[in-house]
């Protein structure tokens, strides 16, 4: 099975992705920053204008290497998702994450590749490829919403029931609650019944709902004398029975929407894919070279 990493490393493991494209990022702005802001009839006169074009050797190397690196996320993670045999190398999520990261920092270098210049077909490909990366964000905010086996299996619907544990028994076996605070807890971990689901506007109603869920259960947890630890245990409890309530709530509409995601965001990746081999092959017929 396949190896979790623990909370503190998956932090480090996040963070240094992000700190890599924000550096990345601030490297190509502090570098061209002069050039991509001059005008595109003035560029052919700036002094880095040889160097920062598409054909030039910085510019040129930014679309082969960040093309690459897109290419490389999209493979490698297809790859571990679909070949039966390598579904035991690594946890799904973490190559997502990885898959991710290669797909920020490959249109970022991309996107300095054209020097902010679009047009003809290589345009519709560039928008595609934002089109992706935008649907991208999205479909990672479902996908974390929908609860995996840690191979990356979608759990159904009775299989996450089956995940809550009894919280009253842990209550009243492991802690010395009076029976108004008991009571109290065990109410603010019913599911809320009295909002219909679906739409903005419940979910902005039900966040608040569970904030005050939480507001609550630590006023009542004052209030029994209780170690800080058993408290932090208590919370803790609260918290994850609140966050399992939501999961089995919303799963199926999260399931739906991942469905219609993956309509949305596969033909813009085909389309960018496409275009960009065009690209590729056009430029190397008209003898375009780099370093090599």
């Amino acid at each position: 099975m396949p190896k979790q990493m623990s909370p503190n490393v998956h932090r480090i493991y996040i963070g240094v992705f992000v700190l890599l494209v924000l550096l990345t990022l601030a490297a190509l702005i502090y570098m061209g920053s002069s050039y991509y802001s001059t005008t595109l009839e003035e560029r052919f006169y700036h002094p880095d204008h040889a160097n920062l074009k598409p054909s030039g050797a910085l510019g040129h190397g930014l679309g082969i290497i960040g093309t690459l690196l897109i290419v490389i996320g999209v493979t490698i993670y297809m790859v571990r998702k679909r070949v039966k045999r390598y579904r035991s190398v690594g946890v799904l999520k973490h190559w997502l994450e990885f898959h991710i990261f290669l797909c920020s920092i490959g249109p970022v270098m991309v996107l300095f590749h054209t020097a902010f210049k679009f047009g003809g077909i290589v345009s519709v490909s560039f928008w595609s490829m934002v089109a992706v990366v935008l649907s991208g964000i999205i479909g990672r905010f479902i996908y974390i919403q929908i609860p995996r086996t840690i191979e990356g299996r979608e759990l159904s619907l009775n299989e996450v029931r089956e995940m809550r544990i009894s919280i009253g028994k842990v209550l009243q076996e492991r802690y010395n609650l009076s029976d108004a605070g008991f009571n109290a807890i065990m109410d603010s971990t019913k599911p809320i019944q009295t909002v219909k689901t679906g739409g903005f506007w419940y979910a902005f109603r039900k966040t608040l709902y569970n904030s005050k869920t939480i507001r609550n259960v630590k006023s009542v947890i004052r209030q029994q004398g209780l170690s800080l630890t058993q408290s932090k245990q208590i919370l803790s409890l609260v918290k994850n029975e609140v966050v399992l309530n939501n999961r089995i709530e919303r799963l199926l509409t999260m399931q739906k929407l991942f469905r219609y995601w993956h309509v949305a965001h596969l033909p813009f990746a085909i389309i960018m894919l496409i275009i960009m081999v065009v690209h590729v092959a056009v430029t190397l017929t008209f003898g375009y070279r780099w370093i090599f």
